[in-house]
């Protein structure tokens, strides 16, 4: 599965891609931002600051992996002076329609661009498929941060100074969550360091900060859980010694409850650690529904649950 970038690519060089001249802005003259994710949408939303207006289409609790877009969404994107995406095929069923708006000249960029040029970061699955997570490593969503910046600038060059500055202070404030997450999940017993989640949507969070990862499903929620896939890590908890599983905000519990049904009938006590965010942020307007509330969240909350040391309200103490 090639990334959207590369179809761009292709239309550009067939003379597909315009450079269109039609501006969208708000009334006030405040250029249209829209994303598809709500991570992305919270970086633009912080870089841009008030020189920009920034929507995102898929919310809290809302599977991107299976995400169609509506016809109220698909007027949004026309709207946009600006669009934002994952790259890394996360939106795989709206792929066609990012084509069809840069097709028609809408300034349509991933933000994984510069992640894309670096072949020992991505990760990927048996079949190659990319592993679109990249959010979970504070360290690349840094990266992320970087291509959001230029794009801003590139849209509205007035403000470029306001965005770089807006950029420094916030890629600070990720510094400081990215060794929060590296003390507090390295405090975790080594023995213990498993993580083990509803899909595979942990990879980079385990490669950055020392975890082993395990999901019941694959990098996308497409592929179904068998009955097998429950048996193997039924089995596997049991001989690691497992103490927590997680569910997901976004993903249905029965996954999860099944293994934690299958371990206990064999005698072992397995406990469900917590709720953790994987395709989706909080509740829009908590500080869980910020980027940096949901890593906090989700470093907290598997540290704690995994013998780890962190405190109970968070880097921050704001959690809910």
């Amino acid at each position: 599965m090639r990334p959207l970038r590369f179809i761009l690519s292709a239309l550009a060089a067939l003379g597909l891609v315009g450079c269109g001249e039609d501006q969208n802005s708000t009334s006030d003259g405040t250029p249209k931002v829209v994303t598809t994710i709500a991570m992305i949408g919270d970086v633009a939303r912080e870089i841009g600051g008030e020189h920009v207006s920034v929507e995102s289409l898929i919310g809290e609790g809302v599977d991107p992996h299976l995400y169609k877009p509506s016809s109220p969404d698909l007027k949004k994107l026309q709207a946009a002076d600006l669009i934002f995406y994952n790259g890394l095929m996360l939106e795989g069923k709206m792929t066609d329609t990012m084509v069809r708006f840069a097709r028609s000249g809408k300034p349509v960029h991933a933000v994984t661009e510069t992640i894309l040029g670096d072949s020992n970061y991505v990760m990927s699955d048996e079949a190659d498929h990319f592993d679109p997570h990249v959010w979970m490593d504070v360290s690349g969503w840094i990266k992320a941060a970087g291509e959001i910046e230029l794009a801003l600038s590139e849209l509205a060059p007035q403000h470029a100074a306001d965005f770089k500055t807006n950029h420094d202070h916030y890629v600070a404030e990720l510094g400081k969550l990215d060794e929060y997450a590296r003390t507090s999940l390295g405090s975790i017993p080594e023995g213990q360091r498993v993580l083990i989640t509803a899909h595979d949507a942990f990879g980079y969070m385990a490669r950055a900060y020392g975890l082993e990862v395990r999901g019941i499903q694959g990098i996308s929620t497409e592929s179904e859980a068998g009955l097998k896939d429950i048996n193997d890590l039924v089995n596997f908890i049991i001989e690691r010694k497992i103490p927590a599983v997680f569910v997901e905000s976004s993903i249905p519990r029965k996954s999860v409850e099944a293994l934690v049904e299958g371990t206990r009938s064999r005698g072992h006590d397995v406990s469900i650690g917590g709720e953790l965010f994987s395709d989706a942020m909080g509740t829009t307007g908590t500080y869980e529904g910020t980027y940096i509330g949901m890593i906090d969240h989700n470093v907290t909350t598997i540290t704690r649950a995994l013998g780890g040391t962190a405190p109970e309200k968070g880097m921050n103490g704001k959690l809910n």
